[in-house]
């Protein structure tokens, strides 16, 4: 594959290319996969199978390069899970229950064999030759910074505008600094379109990780049922040495980030476990207890206002939120975690709301 060359300052910084045509007669076969692409999915097949159709239309999986790991979080049955096991470099896992993101991403990481694993959204969109270029900066990365662990790309909106793809660290003062700003920055940041550079932490919409970086850090923290489990991750990686990339040249379009979208009081109760789980792993003691003031109040608000409405499944939503808050304060993690677990059992409906609408995007 050709490697365009940018100068900047006295380094150069190599950016991964489209294939040229030819290069397709000389490839020939490789034995292992160098790259493993991990898709979670929940109710999403019509979405999943259709990403998965962009990347099998690549160099990197005609060859062997590459390998696509779908891991589905119990997902009701359907035909498409069966046709797509059927494909080659394709591998189905299905869980016998929704764990969770991170437990998901683990369990393919885990079957996977690549040097790199790719994390991707069933969501997101993905331009031909996409795999390629993915697998060539994994392969140039380690020349660029032999410790470079995490590599994020850029997302971009559906109409094509920009999508915050990277951010800095939460802390309290951000936290509630970000009650006063847009929804689509309060956690992550735009980061400038011409300029790959070093950043605390990347979207794990579209994340690629090094297989060492991974095992060093015994994959995702399964504590986090669903969000910041790749803010923790990143932050982990960095404490261990490891350095993290955003990378702007490679892109793809995310069709629902959960800034765009209404979050219903049983996903509140989903994003606030695992803020509160963040903030318990890397916040000062009285920062956490704050927090969780903080959210008792307004989950005590909005079951007010819920009842005012006469909307019981808002008010039983914001009362399990209460008791998880209750939970957690009180050291009780397991009994929080079995409460995020039933409400993730009724989500189904919300989960495949956008099923097939990335091929409208």
């Amino acid at each position: 594959m050709a490697l365009a060359v940018i100068e900047r300052g006295a380094r150069s910084w190599p950016l991964a290319s489209a294939p040229k045509p030819s290069a397709r007669r000389r490839c020939v076969a490789v034995e292992t996969p160098q790259l493993s692409v991990v898709i979670v999915n929940y109710c999403q097949w019509n979405n999943t199978a259709r990403l998965t159709a962009q990347l099998r239309d690549s160099e990197a999986m005609r060859r062997g390069a590459a390998e696509i790991l779908i891991v589905d979080n119990h997902s009701p049955s359907h035909r498409l899970s069966r046709r797509l096991a059927k494909l080659s470099g394709v591998t189905v896992v299905k869980n016998r229950t929704n764990a969770g993101f991170a437990y998901a991403v683990n369990r393919g990481t885990n079957r996977s064999h690549g040097e790199w694993v790719l994390l991707l959204n069933p969501d997101v969109t993905v331009e031909p030759g996409f795999l390629d270029q993915v697998l060539e900066n994994a392969q140039c990365f380690p020349a660029v910074d032999p410790k470079a662990g995490i590599v994020g790309f850029q997302l971009r909106n559906t109409d094509g505008t920009k999508q915050a793809s990277a951010g800095v660290f939460p802390t309290m003062l951000r936290t509630f600094a970000g009650l006063l700003i847009p929804r689509s920055r309060r956690k992550c940041q735009h980061r400038a379109l011409e300029a790959r550079q070093a950043v605390p932490w990347v979207t794990g919409g579209c994340f690629l990780v090094r297989r060492d970086c991974y095992e060093e850090l015994q994959g995702m923290d399964e504590s986090f049922f669903l969000y910041y489990e790749d803010v923790d991750f990143c932050q982990r990686a960095r404490q261990r040495g490891w350095s993290v990339w955003y990378e702007p040249a490679v892109r793809v379009i995310h069709h629902f980030p959960l800034h765009t979208r209404c979050v219903p009081p049983r996903l509140r109760l989903i994003t606030r476990h695992a803020l509160l789980t963040y903030a318990k792993k890397h916040w000062a003691e009285w920062q956490t207890k704050l927090l969780s003031v903080t959210i008792c109040l307004e989950a005590t608000a909005q079951q007010w206002l819920a009842a005012r409405r006469n909307d019981a499944e808002s008010v039983t939503a914001y009362t399990q939120l209460l008791q998880l808050v209750d939970d957690l304060r009180r050291g009780r993690a397991g009994c929080a975690a079995a409460t995020v677990h039933r409400v993730a059992q009724s989500l189904e409906r919300i989960a495949a709301a956008n099923d097939g609408q990335t091929a409208k995007g």
